[in-house]
């Protein structure tokens, strides 16, 4: 980290419910823009939850109420931006691949054309550029108009990230991308974050402990909804201050 990097995303007393049921409780995270930060824990610790406030999917969430304030960018999420500006520049790639039933062109091109990008031109721009930075332009140049459904898991999962990034997002956030794909492409996918973080913030929700160690800076720790605690990945690692985190990395539980 330089001191120049800034602050892009940043909790302060967060809470969030599920009716009755406290899902996070008390964060207060900063993340720094440029990095790769990881979020890890046992199953049902509330990473991602803690990953959808940040581009509000928890909205979605029948009884889901959240109290404190997150800014992204300095933005109060909550009270000064639409929802669709802000997933806008927060993109999502989830846990297994999520293809439209149309083109590879088509999937890219959706979100542009959403915002208002009609034109052919732009839009061939933006389909090539995205690939390009997914690392899928060579394996997708010559099929741009066949049915994505056709690709494999892992270049599926790689055009899931081109296409969040086709709406040039600030943050790209990953629930677990890398879960359902085999060694190959989890390799691929974790080199591709590896060049993507010198644009965008990610934040990497991750059961694989040898990935966070691998790709990220800061990882933070999560058990019942609690943060035990944040910092550098190599401090995080190998001198871990709380006891259940050094426990959870030596594989003891979870």
């Amino acid at each position: 980290m330089t001191e120049t990097q800034n602050v892009c995303i940043k909790t302060e007393r967060l809470n969030l419910f599920y009716g009755r049921f406290q899902a996070l409780k008390d964060i207060n995270i900063e993340i720094r823009e440029r990095e790769i930060t990881a979020l890890i824990g046992p199953s049902g610790c509330g990473k991602t939850t803690l990953l959808k406030c940040f581009n509000r999917m928890n909205d979605l969430t029948e009884g889901c109420r959240a109290e404190g304030k997150i800014t992204v960018n300095g933005i109060d999420i909550n009270s000064d931006i639409s929802v669709n500006l802000l997933r806008k520049e927060v993109g999502m790639v989830f846990q297994k691949p999520n293809v439209f039933a149309m083109s590879i062109y088509d999937n890219i091109a959706y979100g542009p054309r959403a915002h208002g990008v009609k034109k052919r031109k732009i839009l061939d721009g933006i389909v090539f550029e995205s690939l390009v930075k997914a690392a899928m332009w060579d394996e997708a140049k010559d099929r741009l108009h066949k049915s994505a459904l056709g690709l494999s898991g892992g270049q599926q999962q790689r055009l899931c990230i081109a296409r969040a990034l086709a709406v040039s997002p600030k943050i790209l956030l990953m629930d677990e991308p890398t879960s359902a794909l085999d060694p190959i492409s989890s390799g691929r996918i974790e080199a591709l974050c590896g060049e993507l973080k010198q644009k965008y913030t990610i934040v990497i929700v991750t059961h694989n402990m040898r990935q966070a160690a691998r790709i990220s800076d800061k990882t933070a720790f999560f058990l019942l909804g609690e943060m035990l605690e944040f910092g550098a990945t190599r401090e995080v690692f190998d001198c871990p201050k709380h006891p259940k985190c050094a426990s959870y990395i030596n594989g003891r539980f979870g």
